[in-house]
């Protein structure tokens, strides 16, 4: 057993050696001059590549937020223009059960001209009517009345239209609940 146990122990130590030349030819190998400029050309390279990505996403990102710009940049003029076109509907009520035809026919005509003026700049009326269910998301409840089972939960009266800009609701309708 004893001979069996030397063998053993002197393969054990050959590999241990092997493995030591190995590790210490791995660690210690001396790099010349043209694999050094390699080495360092490739680091340069890869800052080059992720400063030009960087770039790209920032020109992305600055046309994205260019072309948002431009979608909304009349936003504080149509908004400030929305309570003119609420007063423009609550008078053509009024004005449109006049006798005389031609002032009623002349305020529809300028009434008309200014929400297709409105519209073309992209301002939408935000779709609600009187019986949906209501959501707080695209409109504000601003007070509940008791209701019937039917209409619990439901808009029972629009107090105010809302209004959207593209897919941004700049004025969100004013709404009566049903409790």
């Amino acid at each position: 057993m004893n001979a069996k146990n030397k063998e053993m122990e002197q393969e054990l130590n050959e590999t241990n050696q092997e493995i030591n030349q190995e590790q210490n030819q791995e660690v210690a190998p001396e790099l010349t001059v043209e694999e050094k400029l390699t080495q360092e050309l490739a680091a340069e390279k890869d800052k080059f590549l992720r400063l030009f990505a960087e770039f790209e996403n920032y020109k992305k990102r600055t046309s994205k937020e260019r072309i948002e710009l431009f979608k909304t940049a009349g936003q504080e003029v149509l908004q400030a223009m929305l309570p003119v076109l609420d007063d423009f509907d609550r008078a053509w009520v009024q004005i449109s059960k006049s006798d005389d035809e031609a002032l009623v026919k002349g305020v529809e005509l300028i009434q008309e001209k200014l929400k297709s003026t409105l519209i073309s700049k992209g301002l939408e009326e935000v779709e609600i009517k009187q019986g949906d269910v209501f959501d707080a998301d695209f409109a504000e409840a601003i007070t509940q009345i008791p209701a019937g089972d039917e209409l619990k939960g439901k808009i029972v009266d629009v107090v105010e239209k809302g209004y959207k800009l593209g897919d941004k609701i700049i004025r969100f309708p004013k709404v009566v609940i049903g409790n």
